[in-house]
C-alpha cells in the first residue's frame, strides 16, 4: 500500500465519506431512542453543519481555543445554549460530541489500512481533538446552565418579595420564606426604589410568612428599616407572632424605636393615623 497514508489527516478522513460518516453518527445519536426535545431533522442539520465546520478547521492543529477553530467553538456554543433551553443535562448535550468517536476512528483504520504509524497518530489526534470540543461543549453548557438558574432565583427572589401601594404613601411587603442576606439586598433595593417613587411616608414590612426569627433574620430586619429611615420614611414591622416575640427578647434583639404589630390590619391602622387618615364606617344604602 502507498505510504499515503503516513501523511493521513482528519480532514482527509472526514472528506472521504462524508455522507457515510454523518449516517453513522446518526445511527450513534439514535441508538438510546429518538430525544422528543430535538426533531431528527434538526439534529441531523446540527451534526452536518458541524461536519462541514470540522473538516474546515481540522487542517490545523488541535489547539481548539486557537483563531481557526472560532466557527467551530461558536457552533457548539449555539448547541449548548439550545439543549440548556430545552432541558438536556450536561452528559446527552457532551454526548453530541462524544458519539462522533466511533464512525470517526472506524474510517481511521480503513484510510490507514496496514500503516501502523498513521493508524496510532491519526486516531491519537482524533481522540484528543473530540475530547477537547466535547469538554468545551460541557463547560459551555455548565455555564449557560448556571447563568439561567442564577437568572431565576433572581426572578423568584423577586416575585416573592412584592411591594404593594396599600395606601396613598403607604407600601406594604408582605414576605414569605426565610430571609437572607442575598434577599435583604432585594428588598432593601425594590423597597428603596418604591419608596422614591412613590414618596411614601410609611413603609410596613410584615413577617407573618417567615417561618423562623433567628439573630441573622433579624439584623437583616434593622438593617432594612435603618435604610428605610434614611430615605424620610418610617417603618412598621407586622406579623409579630407570640413565638417570634419571645425569640426576639430571648436573643435579646434590640428594637428601640421600630414599631412591630401583630397583624397587618393593625400595622395599616397605625400608618392611616400617622398620615392623618382616618377610616369610618357608612351605613349601606
Amino acid at each position: 500500500m502507498a505510504k499515503a497514508n503516513s501523511r493521513l489527516t482528519t480532514a482527509d478522513v472526514i472528506r472521504t465519506d462524508s455522507k457515510g460518516l454523518l449516517a453513522d453518527w446518526m445511527a450513534e445519536l439514535r441508538s438510546g431512542g429518538e430525544d422528543p426535545r430535538i426533531s431528527q431533522a434538526d439534529l441531523r442539520a446540527q451534526a452536518e453543519e458541524f461536519l462541514q465546520l470540522l473538516a474546515a478547521a481540522a487542517t490545523s492543529n488541535v489547539d481548539v481555543s486557537s483563531p481557526e477553530w472560532a466557527p467551530v467553538r461558536t457552533f457548539l456554543e449555539g448547541v449548548s445554549r439550545s439543549r440548556a433551553t430545552q432541558g438536556f443535562t450536561t452528559q446527552e448535550t457532551a454526548t453530541f460530541i462524544f458519539s462522533l468517536k466511533k464512525p470517526l476512528f472506524a474510517r481511521v483504520r480503513e484510510s490507514a489500512g496496514r500503516d501502523p504509524e498513521a493508524l496510532a497518530r491519526e486516531t491519537w489526534r482524533i481522540s484528543e481533538l473530540i475530547d477537547r470540543l466535547g469538554m468545551h461543549t460541557a463547560n459551555t453548557f455548565q455555564k449557560i446552565r448556571e447563568d439561567v438558574i442564577r437568572r431565576q432565583q433572581e426572578e423568584l427572589l423577586e416575585l416573592s418579595t412584592p411591594v404593594v401601594n396599600l395606601w396613598d404613601g403607604i407600601l406594604a411587603l408582605p414576605m414569605i420564606g426565610t430571609l437572607d442576606s442575598a434577599r435583604t439586598q432585594i428588598v432593601m433595593e425594590s423597597l428603596l426604589q418604591r419608596i422614591v417613587e412613590t414618596g411614601a411616608e410609611i413603609a410596613i414590612i410584615d413577617i407573618t410568612g417567615v417561618p423562623t426569627v433567628d439573630t441573622l433574620v433579624a439584623q437583616h430586619l434593622l438593617k432594612t428599616v435603618t435604610a428605610i429611615r434614611l430615605m424620610g420614611a418610617d417603618c412598621i414591622i407586622s406579623g409579630i407572632r407570640p413565638q417570634i416575640a419571645q425569640t426576639i427578647v430571648h436573643l435579646g434583639v434590640e428594637l428601640h424605636g421600630v414599631t412591630t404589630k401583630a397583624t397587618l390590619a393593625d400595622a395599616l391602622a397605625i400608618a392611616l393615623t400617622r398620615t392623618g387618615l382616618t377610616v369610618t364606617k357608612t351605613k349601606a344604602q
